[in-house]
């Protein structure tokens, strides 16, 4: 046995059941959100990623192109502030906040919360901005009919391959910020290989919301 490996023996993991009753509670209340939101004929986007990978600057820019057509709100988790559901509800969006305190993802239960302080019949359109992190929110789906994970190049170029288990489940994978990708050496072909070696399935789509590259690639990945 590799002495640089830590094994984990019967018994040291906590509450292991407990866990796979939470999960499963939560699996349950997406599934009773996601009704909801057919019911309403509501369109709803969960968008994932790290802090920094440009979560918000894409929504906005989705927004821009699409508030036309849509009557759009915003559901914004993070830790303390609402900043970043300040820079959406700018365009006109209707937006929520959640503040998570130290958890470090959404879940359905709060998702639930949310929708009873939205007009559910005045919209079509829903982006849910997960907590910034590429690990948590991979086991809480929301019921959202898309999940559009966020990844950017300044992330180096092995975030993928580091942290697969939030990309097996998307729908769309957004490699974003490629604007920079010469200047971080970041071969951008070897992320896409990464991405579809994890989730063949799943749509990627390489964009920049700072020169508006890729946006209307993305809006057609998500079906929107």
């Amino acid at each position: 046995m590799n002495e640089n490996v830590l094994k984990v023996e019967e018994g040291e993991m906590l509450e292991v059941e407990v866990q796979e009753d939470l999960l499963e509670a939560n699996k349950r209340l997406a599934e009773a959100n996601k009704k909801i939101f057919d019911k309403h004929g509501v369109k709803v986007i969960d968008v994932m990623g790290s802090i920094g990978s440009g979560k918000t600057s894409l929504i906005e820019e989705i927004v821009k192109k699409v508030k036309d057509k849509y009557k759009i709100a915003m559901i914004a988790g993070d830790v303390t502030t609402r900043i970043d559901a300040d820079r959406v509800s700018r365009h006109g969006v209707q937006t929520l906040q959640i503040n998570t305190g130290k958890e470090c993802h959404l879940d359905a239960l709060m998702i639930k919360k949310a929708l009873t302080k939205l007009d559910l019949k005045n919209l079509n359109l829903i982006f849910i901005e997960n907590v910034g992190n590429l690990i948590c929110p991979a086991d809480f789906p929301l019921g959202a009919h898309e999940r559009l994970v966020v990844v950017s190049v300044t992330e180096g170029p092995y975030t993928i391959q580091k942290h697969p288990y939030i990309f097996m489940d998307a729908n769309v994978i957004a490699i974003n910020k490629i604007d920079l990708a010469e200047a971080m050496n970041i071969n951008v072909e070897e992320l896409i290989k990464d991405a579809k070696k994890i989730n063949f399935n799943c749509e990627v789509v390489v964009t920049s919301a700072k020169t508006g590259e890729g946006i209307e690639k993305l809006i057609k990945a998500l079906k929107i």
